[in-house]
């Protein structure tokens, strides 16, 4: 037998003793008489026989491990089950920043030519002169590039732009004094702004920060009149002070529209605001704004409400929708969960039950209920057989949305009950029946309005009292599904067809819109088209203590060239 042999659970040890089952490796009391397997205290010079349960030995050393790893994994899925997926995203591709630079720049030129730079006063020899009321007459800002860039979102890059200047000139020379307009050139006019986009407290997507770099390479002015030639000697001071001074105010003024102007555009985003007397939608950002080198990604929760219930939310268990496509200027894709929280906002609302009485029963469906139920009404009182006829429908549970490749169906099912209702009396209950019905749903974009049209496509009612009573209810099939077409489905349509508006500033709308459906959401791309200029919207849309840049805004320390 060899050493070590384990022996049914009897593990020997070097001095014959039997250790038992579990019991090797672990030191005995001085109690019981048996020294210890190893000497706690032993010197470094004195070797450390090894554990000699190996199993023992590996579980001390990977337990605390093992624990670290599991806690680990513990918290990255609680993470992963606490984000919150998002119901509606936008791409925004590199294909629409050329119209947005050449809305930008008319905006951008209307805003350079507020620059306000201080009067340039100095002295050389005995000459003194003094420049003021200088105004900017003309701006050439062609030369630009707008595009995405990570960590900043959007920069703008202009370059050999040029900038027509017009001002006034004093010079006095001991008792002689020269004065008049004039008018100068700023050329190679550099910029380079950057707009970093995030999400603020509430939701809202802002400008959180706007950097920028500005220089002007040389100045030229034309002066002219009888002391000509002095300006000529003067020019270089006075230029180069000019240059200087149009440098340190480029800046401050694109910070003002950045961190001023712009955000009072992105202000007309909708965040959370009612659809209609009934339900709210929340477009907040779930995150900040994500950019590359090709698009810029936005994820809102894209979730109604009812509005009677602000703070309730249905959870979002749909597929998350992706955007891989690039031909398109923007793209938005809706989840699954987009739709079903509105049609659950609706139902909590109590808006899905109708309920026809009278002479809002068709008369040709009105005849059929009562010959089918000829036998239950003749059993009545006197006073009850000719009273008006009630339909009502009520939806049992919330409509579940479903988007394939093949097209988006919504599926509803409702109780059907009929009853005759006599003035001053108790209705009296006809029959009860259950409706399961199909719908497609159509969508569309226009504007800025996500609309829906709907078709029904399958009808079914059967009782949920017996099986006989489900065959009685055959003939009514066909009727009751040309009622709701005919009566139910235009007056919910008219209602769908409001739309509802997706998170698009002011003054855009898509156009050229195509709809694909996907597994579990779809996407719709467009093309923008700009229906309002920056400055109306923005003039609109001001805030009424931000008209002058200096004074409302405080930049950090731009970093202009002199």
């Amino acid at each position: 037998m060899k050493e070590g042999a384990d022996l049914g659970g009897i593990r020997p040890n070097p001095d014959g003793r039997d250790l038992g089952p579990g019991g090797a490796g672990r030191p005995e009391s001085p109690r019981s008489g048996r020294r210890p397997l190893y000497s706690p205290g032993a010197g470094p010079g004195r070797p450390q026989p090894p554990p000699r349960n190996a199993r023992a030995a590996v579980s001390m050393v990977t337990g605390p491990l093992a624990m670290a790893l599991f806690g680990a994994l513990f918290v990255a899925l609680l993470a992963g089950a606490q984000a919150e997926l998002s119901g509606c995203k936008i791409r925004v591709t590199s294909k629409a920043l050329e119209l947005v630079k050449q809305e930008g720049l008319r905006f951008l030129e209307q805003e350079l030519e507020t620059i306000t730079i201080p009067d340039l006063r100095g002295r050389e020899g005995h000459f003194y002169y003094n420049i003021s009321e200088v105004k900017v007459t003309e701006l050439q800002l062609t030369p630009s590039e707008l595009h995405f860039q990570p960590e900043q979102e959007l920069v703008l890059q202009i370059s050999n732009a040029s900038l027509g200047l017009r001002f006034r000139r004093q010079l006095l020379y001991w008792f002689f004094y020269d004065g008049g307009y004039i008018n100068a050139s700023a050329e190679g006019v550099s910029i380079r702004t950057a707009l970093q986009l995030s999400r603020d407290a509430t939701g809202r997507i802002k400008v959180s920060n706007v950097s920028c770099q500005a220089s002007v390479s040389r100045m030229h002015a034309a002066f002219g009149g009888t002391f000509k030639k002095v300006y000529e000697f003067l020019s270089t001071f006075i230029t180069s002070g000019m240059r200087f001074l149009l440098n340190q105010q480029i800046c401050p003024v694109l910070y003002h529209a950045g961190m001023v102007l712009l955000n009072s555009l992105l202000d007309t985003v909708p965040v959370r605001s009612s659809v209609d007397e009934l339900v709210g939608i929340d477009y907040s950002l779930l995150k900040d704004p994500v950019a590359s080198d090709s698009n810029l990604d936005m994820e809102f929760r894209g979730a109604f409400f009812p509005l009677a219930e602000g703070n309730w939310s249905l959870l979002n268990r749909a597929v998350e929708p992706q955007l891989q496509e690039a031909e398109r200027m923007v793209y938005v894709a809706f989840s699954e969960f987009f739709f079903d929280s509105a049609m659950e906002s609706y139902f909590r609302a109590g808006a899905l039950q109708l309920s026809l009485v009278g002479d809002k029963v068709p008369h040709d469906l009105d005849m059929l209920l009562r010959a089918t139920y000829f036998g239950s009404i003749v059993l009545l009182s006197p006073a009850v057989i000719d009273s008006p006829l009630k339909l009502e429908l009520r939806v049992l549970a919330p409509p579940r949305c479903t988007i394939k490749p093949s097209g988006t169906t919504v599926s509803v099912t409702a109780s059907v009950t009929i009853a005759l209702v006599p003035p001053d009396l108790p209705e009296v209950q006809l029959s009860s029946m259950i409706m399961d019905a199909r719908l497609s749903a159509k969508m569309a974009l226009r504007g800025k309005a996500l609309r829906t049209q709907l078709d029904l496509r399958r009808f079914r009612i059967y009782s949920n009292q017996s099986a006989l009573e489900s065959l009685a209810l055959i003939p009514l099939q066909a009727p009751l599904k040309t009622m709701l077409q005919i009566g139910v489905m235009p007056m919910l349509n008219e209602r769908m067809w409001r739309g509802v508006q997706i998170p698009l500033p002011e003054g855009m709308n898509f156009v050229r819109e195509v709809v694909t459906n996907h597994v579990g959401f779809l996407t719709i791309g467009a093309d923008l088209h700009f229906a309002k200029g920056l400055r109306e919207v923005i003039e609109k849309n001001r805030p009424a203590n931000t008209r002058d840049p200096l004074a409302s805004s405080a930049p950090p320390p731009s970093t202009a060239a002199a």
